[in-house]
């Protein structure tokens, strides 16, 4: 099939042949002949064929490129369901799927398929889709992942204020049914997962290796898990053997979800949720009280723009637990936000710890799991990262 040319300037095809997936519109010798969403066939200069992509009309990523070398065929199901259980191999390399039965299938660039992820929870997979070429191929993609033995497909539209492109289709199944909340597995915890109502795609599935980390310090201890959400780290800790924790959140709904999820676990009588600002929270909290501290903000940098704001935010609550922790404490803090680097990060939490005056030291540098994998041609999917931190 012959696919409208995207043309690069001279000297821009470098990034390309070195496989980043993102073509900036800066780098276009031509606008093609394509509508957005449409696959585009990238071209050097010199006329060479570079590889395939993704068009975006209306971004600066110009091209988001999937497939490099010559054509195949890309309205076939076969060709995206390669991918899907190239992704799913990989899964089943690190995770115990008699343990845990959720997971991210697809994540995006890291995936080799930009424009969408896609959660297991269970029996339902969750799908948000980021950009126009993936709407226009949903259902292409759906069957694939049907083939790939994924009968029940959920879309979950992501808010106006989220979206990269103007992607419309409602939230909703694509394929088979369930109800929400689902009951998951992980690490032979079990959560419940509100998948229409919840944050993201309903849980942090990029938190698992991290919060078993969590649980290797909390026995008999006295835990905070601030920004709990529905509570991931709190069930950990209170699996342990934790002497008490505590879940924070703002959000009431968050707050009762975790204490579900304690009940579901057998584990209410050493958990307390509680609704409030957990910026307010950890101000008034008493000192010397908790032996270990989650922080587990939700992005406070969703754009450049907002990286000086958010460098605030991080310190100050960083300066809080390291002025309140008991001695020998242990601090996990983390960052989600993609535009706060790993450097970045551990030079905020430095200058925290420095205006405190308490030795600190790093225990584990922490990042998201292998089902979230980072294509090494494309550094930007790297966006979680977390120190876990020794408070003398």
């Amino acid at each position: 099939m012959n696919y409208p040319v995207l043309k690069l300037k001279p000297k821009r095809e470098k990034s390309v042949l070195q496989k980043h997936p993102w073509i900036f519109s800066g780098g276009l010798d031509n606008k093609p002949k394509a509508n957005d969403g449409d696959i585009v066939e990238v071209r050097s200069a010199g006329g060479e064929v570079l590889g395939y992509g993704f068009y975006s009309e209306k971004s600066q990523i110009s091209c988001r490129m999937f497939h490099w070398g010559e054509s195949e065929d890309f309205e076939s199901v076969h060709y995206w369901q390669g991918k899907i259980e190239r992704a799913l191999a990989l899964r089943k390399t690190f995770i115990d799927l008699n343990t845990t039965n959720c997971y991210r299938l697809i994540h995006a660039e890291g995936d080799f398929l930009p424009g969408i992820i896609a959660d297991v929870y269970n029996t339902v997979v969750v799908i948000q889709i980021l950009i126009k070429a993936i709407e226009n191929r949903k259902d292409l993609l759906v069957k694939a992942l049907n083939n790939a033995g994924f009968p029940n497909i959920y879309l979950k539209s992501k808010t106006s204020s989220q979206r990269i492109e103007d992607v419309v289709t409602a939230s909703g199944f694509l394929s088979g049914e369930a109800t929400s909340p689902v009951i998951i597995r992980e690490n032979n915890l079990q959560f419940k997962v509100d998948f229409i109502e919840g944050q993201k795609t309903g849980f942090f599935l990029d938190q698992r290796d991290n919060r078993n980390l969590v649980k290797q310090f909390s026995a008999g201890k006295t835990v905070l898990n601030a920004f709990s959400y529905s509570g991931g780290f709190s069930v950990y800790a209170l699996a342990a053997g934790a002497k008490e924790v505590h879940s924070v959140d703002i959000s009431a709904e968050a707050i009762k979800m975790a204490e579900e999820n304690a009940a579901l676990n057998q584990q209410t009588e050493s958990h307390k949720g509680i609704a409030e600002d957990c910026f307010e929270f950890l101000k008034n909290m008493p000192s010397d009280y908790y032996d270990v501290i989650v922080l587990d903000p939700p992005a406070f940098a969703k754009h450049a723009r907002a990286v000086e704001n958010a460098s605030r935010g991080y310190k100050q609550i960083n300066m809080r637990a390291f002025q309140k922790i008991k001695k020998n404490g242990i601090l996990f803090t983390y960052s989600c936000s993609q535009n706060i680097s790993e450097d970045l990060f551990q030079k905020i939490v430095f200058a925290a710890a420095a205006d405190v005056g308490r030795n600190v030291r790093i225990i584990y540098q922490l990042h998201q799991p292998p089902d979230h994998p980072i294509n090494i041609y494309h550094p930007e999917g790297e966006y979680l990262k977390g120190l876990a931190l020794w408070v003398e």
